[in-house]
């Protein structure tokens, strides 16, 4: 896969998982954050919860669920971005890190995709 089709699933992905979190009741605050740590997917909140969520997508879990992709070292670049995220936008909110599961057996071309929300998926 060419590094401009592997980019746009990666976006279908993360559209199909930002849709999912309005649908559950977050509200969307960012879409690819970057810092010079890194980047977050996904930034959303509700009543409780600021979360930072990273969304993997795989064709299917015969390898390991996707979640299990988001290794030591990317859940310290995401700390670290989170952090900054926070020093620049102070919220009351308990922040949190979860994992969005996208499998999608056909590419963008998948009908039903699955998605799994993993709350509170690493400290």
């Amino acid at each position: 896969m060419s590094g401009q089709a592997s980019r746009l699933l990666g976006r279908w992905g993360e559209a199909l998982a930002a849709d999912h979190l309005r649908r559950a009741g977050y509200q969307l605050l960012a879409a690819n954050w970057r810092s010079r740590f890194g980047e977050i997917d996904l930034i959303a909140a509700d009543r409780e919860y600021l979360c930072f969520v990273e969304v993997k997508l795989r064709k299917s879990a015969a390898f390991g669920g996707a979640g299990e992709f988001v290794d030591r070292r990317k859940q310290d670049k995401l700390r670290l971005t989170a952090e900054l995220y926070l020093s620049q936008h102070p919220t009351r909110l308990q922040p949190r890190f979860d994992v969005i599961e996208i499998y999608a057996p056909q590419g963008t071309d998948t009908k039903a995709p699955r998605v799994r929300h993993i709350e509170n998926a690493f400290f």
